[in-house]
């Protein structure tokens, strides 16, 4: 991403919390750079947290600390008999953000929801391929340009939203950061002067936050919207300093430089807690992290060598070595706190005479193969290296030789969804939405090859029984149907379930209003420092 002037250094962040009498700054450490701003185009919850719960807003937000649905810039829905169509009415009086680059000249309205949704559902909108390489992931992996017939227009304060079938997550999905609403003026300025790929750059919404400055892998500076319609911020500037390593990350929120941090190294949580300058916020994460093969590519098109891999994985010492027992091993892929989760499933055991016995009789001799470690921390993994190691040292004494590599976040997660990438990569997922489609269609459903779906899997089976349970609002019906998607994954193994994780989330004992959210977001509005 090009680097735009920033009116400081990361070497001022000291200074910038400092302030003055009359200023608040809430410097966050986050641990990894975004890929961009534009949050459309992205899965990852560095780019979420940088953009879509700082600037931007969606129609409905997910009440804070819950996956529970609430109005955002949508005061209200419709939804008609047959369920295909749901109206919106918009919040009247929004504003868009003035900065430095763009002074709006009118309020946000109904040709903004439109365009923001059009520019993901066709291709031919002159916005849906303005960024090159980048794809609208999260649309296309939920289906949404097959699902949504049309977005239209009624007034400047309705907008129409016509399905093609029905699509009982479709009010959670539209809460997600992805369905960030965008400024249709803002763009139609950036396009008439050429400068489309701004709209990645410097980003221009409703939200909390207006966005100042980046400094390419270092900072992020924001300040409050002071025409914000939740009301202006109690924090005048928000910073995030991006910081990768979670030891560093510990050293300046022991020292004061930064109010918040995520993803500590499990090692430190306990001197988290007995730090009287410190206190520690810890919840079951929604979230689980696997280990993707590439189904497509052999050997790993077979089941059976994908579950002898998987009996060589001793996943207990993965969640003791990374996590201190902060986590415990996964058997699915959705995690144990989600309604449909299967616990009739019993999870592959770890036996490696049976592993080893089960690739010699499908014919693997001398395999080798690379396994991919993520180069920063997750909620769901906060050593991937570390997991790759102790995966390397098992799958060595089943005669599988491992190469580990890995790559720039960003590139990693674009390289990871090659249909031809070789080996298999170490990914997880933290809910956004709290549905089980959020988890099997968005990461395993046969939309998403090529792009959430790591494993490059494409089951009739499972996928019939997903898209079966999208269309209909009976839970019990729902359930009975992911529960039997997961019988189908446990037998297919395109991954390795690894761990479902405790999220903790350590601060500065002066941080008040922030809550944690069970989607693993960050967010700060209603945030304030007390001195």
């Amino acid at each position: 991403m090009k680097k735009l002037t920033t009116l400081f250094a990361a070497t001022a962040l000291a200074t910038l919390m400092a302030g003055s009498a009359w200023s608040k700054t809430f410097v966050y450490c986050s641990e990894g750079s975004p890929e961009g701003f534009d949050p459309g185009l992205y899965t990852a919850g560095t780019t979420f947290d940088a953009a879509a719960h700082t600037v931007y807003n969606r129609l409905l937000e997910f009440k804070k600390g819950t996956t529970e649905t609430e109005p955002g810039l949508a005061e209200s829905w419709t939804i008609s008999d047959d369920g295909l169509e749901y109206t919106f009415k918009l919040r009247p009086g929004v504003k868009f953000q003035t900065t430095e680059f763009f002074t709006p000249t009118r309020e946000f309205n109904a040709d903004d929801v439109v365009f923001s949704y059009e520019r993901q559902l066709k291709a031919d909108n002159p916005w849906n391929k303005y960024v090159t390489g980048a794809s609208w992931e999260y649309a296309a992996g939920m289906g949404f340009p097959e699902v949504i017939k049309s977005v239209e227009k009624v007034d400047d304060l309705t907008v129409k939203f016509t399905l093609t079938r029905k699509e009982a997550p479709f009010l959670a999905n539209i809460a997600m950061p992805f369905a960030s609403i965008l400024s249709k003026e803002y763009a139609d300025k950036l396009q008439a002067e050429g400068k489309m790929n701004q709209m990645n750059q410097m980003p221009l919404g409703t939200g909390p936050f207006a966005f100042v400055a980046y400094q390419q892998d270092a900072v992020i500076r924001y300040k409050a919207n002071p025409d914000y319609w939740g009301g202006k911020q109690k924090i005048d500037d928000l910073v995030f300093a991006i910081t990768a390593d979670a030891s560093v990350r510990y050293q300046k929120l022991q020292a004061g430089e930064c109010h918040l941090m995520p993803f500590p190294n499990s090692a430190d949580v306990q001197a988290m807690k007995a730090d009287p300058n410190l206190k520690v916020m810890e919840q079951a994460g929604l979230n689980v992290a696997y280990l993707a093969y590439n189904t497509t590519q052999a050997p790993f098109d077979k089941p059976e060598v994908r579950k002898a891999l998987n009996k060589a994985i001793n996943k207990q010492a993965i969640v003791d070595a990374v996590f201190q027992g902060a986590a415990q091993p996964a058997t699915n892929p959705i995690p144990p706190t989600m309604w449909s989760y299967n616990d009739t499933l019993q999870d592959d055991t770890y036996d490696l005479d049976a592993a080893k016995k089960m690739l010699e009789e499908a014919g693997v001799k001398d395999l080798s193969m690379k396994v991919w470690a993520m180069p920063v921390s997750r909620p769901y993994m906060l050593n991937a290296r570390r997991a790759a190691e102790l995966m390397q040292a098992d799958f060595a004494k089943i005669g599988v030789k491992v190469e580990i590599v890995s790559y720039e976040w960003a590139e990693y997660l674009d390289k990871s969804k090659a249909k031809d990438r070789d080996g298999a990569v170490i990914l997880g997922w933290t809910g956004d939405n709290g549905d089980p489609d959020n988890f099997l269609d968005t990461l395993l459903g046969c939309n998403a090859v090529g792009g959430n779906n790591r494993a490059q899997w494409c089951n009739p089976e499972f996928d019939a029984l997903v898209k079966k349970a999208k269309d209909t609002s009976d839970l019990a019906e729902r359930t009975k149907l992911y529960e039997e998607a997961q019988v189908v994954f446990k037998r297919e193994a395109p991954w390795a379930t690894l761990d479902h994780s405790l999220s903790v989330v350590p601060m500065r004992k002066n941080v008040e209003g922030f809550v944690q959210s069970p989607l693993g977001d960050f967010a700060f509005d209603g945030v304030d420092i007390v001195e």
